[in-house]
């Protein structure tokens, strides 16, 4: 409670995100409410206010900036200062004043709120039907930011010039579209276009329904949205998903679906009150849920899977779309595989053709590229797997004052993160740095995060992978900087505890496909001794070659082959394992590759161990996207949520020795369980869950010896392998018994999409 003398003046600064949120009007009717007179404005460093009055009402009015701000403001501090009155005759809103070096939050993009929904599904409301409605409380924010402070001149709609009635809502304090820079009508604003698949318009007098025609016929759709195009199809129709794989190049990695409202998606998945909030939020992410057997939804939108990503319309134009086709939508990104979202329409046009057979596009420019945000809950809180649309650009508070630093993430699932303060800017989802396309895009969001955030790093960090194109980056864009490299499982870990707020020394358990090791090899099942500055890797998943480098990752029948020949030795029969039916000819070229260590470095990684078990068990042998076969054989074990086991019954046998003073899993005892439980005809499904358990068994297990040794009760859990829900699950009830204290990730992704901040943490420790 803020105490202070009647009569006086307060000068406040608010920090957080209080630009493009309705801020200034509140604090304009709050000024009102107190009979305060005074002044806010902003500026590229904060909201700015003066008010005088009577030290109650100035009192009242400082403890309510927070406690009532709008919806989808953000508070990080207010501080005030107190001073004899300026005599202030009214209380008013300024001019924005940029000032130099300063930065401000910058909102993310938020989900159509519920009085604009009312205007636009209103037949006599002036905005009826307009795609592109919005006020201080809803509509695209970062996606259309040019700079800071944020005001219309400084973003994509300053070539819309506002009519006298949007003019009119955006002068009034007290009108929700107060200085809603995206503000706009029929008569003034964006407005849409559709083309056929050569880019020629097709006439319509109504484009939304001529578009919700196409789809019901079972068309394929390009949508501009928020951040980019996205690929729109009939949910329902097995021809038109499937047509939309061909085309796309994207055989059976699993497709978002956009459905109207809650009821609606609640005839197709079960949804928890957790999972509701979440659907429902302002940043409307994609979610994973339960998907009810009775869904008419066609099962080639997740082929094999229990979960389907579902989110509800974030726009304007989506809620009119799905109302006009009437059906669940298959809405994934706009582009081929591995490519970046297309942005503008004459990319999409050029990119999208032969995907798309119409594009409904419209003329409000996209600045900042921005793929859809994908979360899981699970053990009641949720759990970010892909952060971007309505999550980025909001930082990452740290428990430290960190310097300007540039970590630039790994080579899949990559985002950047710049610090600067108390702030960590984690990228948006930028993708697999695979090709010039991404790399062009990585580089372009770079520029608008330092832009945005007057950011100039002086020191950069990386992944030690040398072929990463980040990596490669890195190096260029470092001369005469300071450089750090950081190894790809300490990053996992540090990236852990800097959003749980923990700076001491855990035991890091790092479950992942691939990451470039300390001493040449690949690792990817670690046991560390981790804090922000420092690891000492205590333990691994025993070694074996991965036959063939990729080939290996895209082909796990090749790990299974591995697995069996370098464990069981290279005489071992396949007679009775569903790998009896390979080719003798690729079996025999396999087991030379091992023989004589021809590209076949060697890994101790989970997800390759995860990929043998499936392809030994007849559940994956070849994928076509990644972790494929390890989330098939997690789909498939059976559902047993109020039986899961936190003992050793049911798990399969391993051991745990010393190797020149590091811990290592040997995995023989494992491997021999799981073919004799195959040449015995046990269920496939029971297979999966007995492996799991064990896998959660070696996890404790390793830490209940780390931490006899360490004292260490503390465990961060992170990377891929630890998205799968069942083995989260499983290893903290498992830790949890055995009275550790379990860390695990929340506001960032446990995959390679969090090793940026992790990277800039420990960058930031380094002694350099």
């Amino acid at each position: 409670m803020v105490l202070i003398r009647a009569g006086r003046l307060a000068r406040i600064k608010v920090r957080g995100v209080v630009q493009g949120v309705g801020f200034r009007p509140f604090v304009y009717r709050l000024a009102h409410q107190y009979h305060l007179n005074g002044r806010v404005r902003n500026t590229s460093g904060s909201v700015d206010i003066e008010v005088e009055g009577a030290g109650k009402a100035v009192r009242n009015f400082i403890n309510d900036l927070e406690t009532k701000a709008p919806p989808v403001a953000r508070i990080e501090n207010i501080k005030a200062t107190f001073h004899t009155p300026s005599g202030y005759t009214e209380f008013r809103i300024e001019p924005s004043q940029s000032r130099q070096g300063q930065y401000q939050l910058v909102s993310p993009d938020i989900a159509t709120c519920a009085d604009c929904q009312e205007e636009i599904f209103s037949s006599d409301d002036r905005r009826s039907g307009y795609p592109f409605t919005n006020c201080t409380n809803c509509g695209p924010r970062f996606t259309i930011i040019e700079d800071i402070p944020y005001d219309r001149p400084r973003t994509t709609m300053r070539k819309f010039k506002m009519c006298p009635q949007c003019q009119r809502e955006y002068d009034d304090p007290l009108n929700r579209r107060f200085h809603a820079q995206p503000n706009a009508c029929p008569d003034c604003g964006p407005g849409l276009e559709l083309a056929d698949s050569e880019g020629k318009p097709v006439e319509s007098k109504n484009i939304i329904k001529t578009a919700g025609s196409l789809l019901k016929e079972g068309k394929i759709l390009a949508v501009k949205g928020l951040g980019g195009f996205q690929l729109a199809c009939d949910a329902t129709s097995q021809k038109a998903i499937n047509t939309l794989r061909d085309r796309k190049r994207r055989p059976s990695k699993p497709l978002a679906v956009m459905i109207s409202n809650l009821e609606e998606i609640e005839k197709h998945c079960l949804v928890s009150k957790e999972e509701r909030k979440l659907l429902e939020s302002p940043r409307c992410p994609i979610v994973l849920l339960r998907w009810k057997q009775s869904s008419d939804i066609a099962k080639a939108v997740a082929p094999k899977l229990k979960y389907l990503g579902v989110m509800l319309p974030c726009t304007p134009l989506h809620h009119l779309l799905l109302k006009e086709a009437g059906l669940p939508l298959v809405m994934t990104s706009g582009n081929l595989s591995e490519e970046p979202i297309a942005g503008d329409n004459g990319e999409a046009l050029r990119r999208l053709k032969g995907i798309a057979d119409y594009f409904l596009m419209h003329n409000r420019d996209i600045y900042a590229r921005y793929d859809d945000s994908v979360y899981m809950v699970e053990g009641g809180e949720a759990q970010a797997i892909r952060r971007a649309r309505g999550y980025a650009p909001y930082p990452v508070f740290l428990p430290f004052k960190a310097k300007q630093i540039l970590a630039c993430g790994a080579g899949d699932k990559n985002t950047f993160c710049l610090t600067r303060d108390e702030h960590a800017f984690l990228s948006q989802h930028i993708g697999d740095m695979e090709n010039e396309e991404t790399l062009e895009h990585f580089e372009n969001t770079i520029q608008l995060y330092k832009k945005l955030f007057r950011i100039e790093p002086e020191i950069i960090a990386y992944d030690l992978h040398p072929e990463y194109l980040a990596t490669k980056y890195a190096l260029e864009a470092g001369v005469g900087l300071k450089l750090v490299p950081v190894q790809h499982h300490h990053a996992h870990i540090a990236s852990c505890l800097a959003e749980n707020g923990v700076k001491e020394t855990v035991i890091g358990v790092v479950l992942d496909g691939t990451g470039y090791g300390s001493d040449g090899t690949i690792w990817g099942g670690e046991f560390l001794l981790a804090d922000w500055k420092d690891f000492k890797r205590v333990g691994h998943l025993e070694y074996v070659p991965l036959p063939g480098g990729a080939a290996a990752v895209k082909k796990p029948y090749r790990m299974a082959l591995s697995y069996l020949y370098t464990l069981l030795g290279e005489d071992f029969s396949l007679e009775g394992l569903p790998l009896d039916g390979l080719k003798t000819a690729e079996i025999e070229i396999i087991k030379q590759q091992l023989k004589r260590k021809i590209n076949s470095p060697l890994t101790s990684s989970a997800g390759r161990l995860f990929d043998a078990v499936s392809a030994l068990a007849g559940v994956r042998g070849e994928i076509d996207y990644e972790a494929q076969a390890a989330i098939e054989l997690e789909m498939i074990a059976p559902d047993r949520p109020d039986k899961i086991k936190t003992d050793k019954a049911g798990a399969y046998p391993f051991s745990i020795v010393e190797e020149g003073g590091m811990r290592v899993v040997k995995l023989q005892e494992l491997l021999l369980g799981v073919v004799e439980d195959i040449r015995n005809k046990v269920p496939v499904p029971e297979i999966s869950l007995k492996f799991h358990h064990t896998v959660a068994e070696i996890v404790t297990g390793m830490c209940k010896l780390i931490a006899k040794e360490s004292s260490i009760k503390r465990v961060g859990l992170s990377g891929g392998v630890f998205q799968n829900r069942l083995l989260l699950k499983l290893a903290v009830a498992t830790l949890k018994r055995e009275g550790f204290e379990v860390l695990t990730h929340r506001l960032v992704p446990a995959n390679d999409g969090g090793i940026s901040l992790g990277q800039a943490v420990v960058a930031n420790f380094a002694d350099i």
